[in-house]
């Protein structure tokens, strides 16, 4: 085999193998967003939440959460947090808001979206962030595992085993309608069909275990759900009076058949538009 071949061959190989990641310059944005195929981390220059003031009826998460996002961006030891419940009561916008208020503080605290069906690439990415001096909130959106689905395990080595393990400057937060991440009738499925059910049904619940904290979330009474819209209208100046807000708003409820933080943003939303107020 005479040297052109050889180059050739050389040639084809870089071709085909992907060049490294390079890490992206994480002073031109707060947030990011992890993408496979090719793997990168694109930016995102304006992240989508609300204040955190607006967030009625989760005091208790609010502050837990806070709490340990800043022990986490002062460089002290944090929990991965899962955030749990009902639906449409602010578990994302939280995240969101949690990030953005402690980001005014701390900017080298970034906050990376992964999606859960890129779980098996988080090591990868994870790679990518270990050793930087920036700290990074992993923030998974609506985490749930079906009965065929093995994602879980990646997840499970990153949060709690593994030589490497998690790297000190990240920590994730993951929301969830499920507390144990998975349906119960696969939990009980698991326990029926399975030879030794208890350590079946261990093999699925023990990934919610590897989160330190557990932040419920509950559906909001009828007081919170008008205490949220009142807030809307008072940041973004939007005028009605007491009497029309409270039929209307509860007239919205009743036609969405639940009482939620997005039914309140949903109603606000479409107040905005027939007052003419931009959001």
């Amino acid at each position: 085999m005479n040297d052109a071949t050889l180059t050739r061959i050389a040639e084809a190989l870089e071709r085909i193998a992907p060049a490294p990641l390079a890490a992206p310059d994480f002073a031109a944005a707060q947030g990011f967003v992890w993408h496979t195929s090719p793997d990168r981390l694109e930016p995102v220059t304006k992240v989508s939440r609300v204040d955190v003031s607006l967030l009625v009826g989760v005091n208790r998460s609010r502050d837990t959460l806070m709490a340990n996002t800043e022990q986490f961006a002062r460089g002290m030891p944090a929990n991965n947090a899962l955030l749990w419940g009902a639906r449409g009561m602010g578990k994302s916008s939280l995240v969101k808001s949690v990030h953005g208020k402690l980001g005014e503080t701390y900017p080298d605290l970034k906050l990376i979206e992964i999606q859960r069906e890129d779980l098996p690439s988080i090591t990868r990415c994870l790679n990518l962030l270990r050793g930087r001096p920036e700290r990074f909130v992993l923030f998974c959106d609506d985490l749930s595992f079906s009965n065929d689905d093995a994602h879980y395990k990646s997840l499970k080595a990153v949060l709690d085993g593994g030589i490497e393990g998690r790297p000190d400057n990240v920590v994730l937060y993951a929301t969830s309608n499920r507390r144990h991440l998975m349906p119960r009738d696969m939990i009980e499925n698991e326990r029926s069909t399975a030879i030794n059910p208890a350590e079946a049904v261990e093999e699925k619940v023990s990934l919610s275990d590897r989160f330190g904290l557990w932040l419920g979330f509950h559906p909001c009474s009828q007081d919170d759900y008008l205490d949220m819209i009142r807030g809307y209208c008072a940041s973004y100046g939007v005028e009605i009076d007491e009497e029309t807000l409270w039929a209307e708003a509860i007239e919205w409820q009743a036609t969405r058949g639940s009482r939620s933080g997005r039914v309140a943003w949903q109603y606000f939303t479409d107040l905005a538009g027939r007052k003419g107020v931009t959001l």
